[in-house]
């Protein structure tokens, strides 16, 4: 197939372009760099386009490529900034969406997958946290993931838009040669967060110490991002062999506390982390990890790599490249 990755040169998309390229699909790139790195994808066809405000130029590429089917991972991710900035987000991943599924509708493309993500659940009602649960998004940023899910229903039903949703719980994990890896310009990830000031000796601030888990401190799925990848492949294979939509949860269905994490950096890393917890972050969930027994039932994925494999790799990119992309 010939495939589109919008924000294909960031974090996520720079293992999906090289995923679908390894799989014999015909791949392009679409992102405005705001967050992505051209670096992290040299060799690819990238154009550099706007999905908000460059609306013609996409229709235009549509027209020309007949693409057969996109991967849409191009969104402001930071939940904390979400609070401050709605307006950012809103614009950003439920505009451009919308730009875009108007587009795709045009040029008569009906395939996509999204990059949802877990946090259209808010605080769950229970574990693990099953597809049917009730959506309550705690933050703008989740809120606009629910709303795109809610779109693609809509453009469904109206238009014959099929797609599959990937609630993503946390995408984490490098390339296992240390080659490309996550780069933020202020990084909020945990687990990158622990490793990079971990190896300068810094001090990690950790949200919150007094929620209710078992040592305080918030729960979360792990997913090495090339498991990740490997589920978006076998979504298109499913769209393009069945042409049905549905929703999948994207983690190992397994949760590690914040302490948890930490502490398997620390022995991995034969090292110590300097630990200052701080106030909750709002917007934070207590615990938050995936049922993916549909996925696994539905599309036959499986994911391969646990989180001392994602820690590992992660810290030999950080090692190899200290200041992310950056020469």
């Amino acid at each position: 197939m010939k495939i589109l990755v919008t924000g294909g040169a960031g974090y996520i998309g720079s293992f999906m372009v090289r995923k679908l390229k390894s799989d014999g699909h015909e791949v392009m790139i679409l992102d405005n760099l705001s967050c992505g790195h051209k670096e992290a994808v040299e060799g690819f066809d990238l154009k550099v386009i706007d999905l908000v405000t460059e609306k013609e130029k996409v229709f235009s590429l549509f027209q020309t490529e007949k693409f057969d089917a996109v991967v849409h991972m191009a969104s402001f991710i930071q939940m904390g900034e979400s609070f401050i900035n709605p307006s950012k987000y809103y614009k950003n991943n439920v505009i451009g969406f919308l730009n875009l599924l108007d587009v795709m509708v045009e040029s008569n493309c009906k395939k996509l997958v999204l990059s949802s993500s877990a946090g259209v659940y808010g605080n769950p009602i229970k574990l693990p946290v099953e597809e049917t649960d009730p959506k309550n998004p705690l933050n703008p940023y989740g809120e606009t993931k629910y709303v795109m899910e809610r779109m693609l229903e809509d453009y469904d039903s109206a238009y014959g838009v099929k797609f599959i949703s990937l609630r993503y719980f946390n995408a984490a994990g490098a390339a296992l040669d240390g080659s490309i890896g996550e780069a933020h310009p202020e990084e909020s990830h945990l687990i990158p967060n622990i490793i990079i000031k971990a190896l300068k000796n810094e001090e990690v601030e950790i949200f919150g110490n007094d929620y209710e888990t078992t040592d305080g401190t918030c729960i979360r799925d792990y997913v090495h991002v090339l498991d990740l990848v490997d589920a978006h492949a076998l979504a298109l294979k499913s769209l393009e062999e069945k042409n049905e939509s549905n929703v999948y949860n994207m983690g190992i269905g397994r949760g590690y506390s914040n302490k948890e994490v930490i502490q398997e950096v620390e022995r991995f890393g034969n090292l110590k982390v300097n630990v200052k917890f701080g106030p909750r972050r709002e917007g934070d969930a207590n615990a938050l990890f995936a049922s993916n027994t549909k996925i696994k039932k539905v599309l036959g994925w499986n994911p391969k790599y646990d989180l001392t494999k994602i820690i590992e790799t992660a810290f030999a990119w950080h090692k190899l490249h200290p200041n992310g992309y950056q020469k």
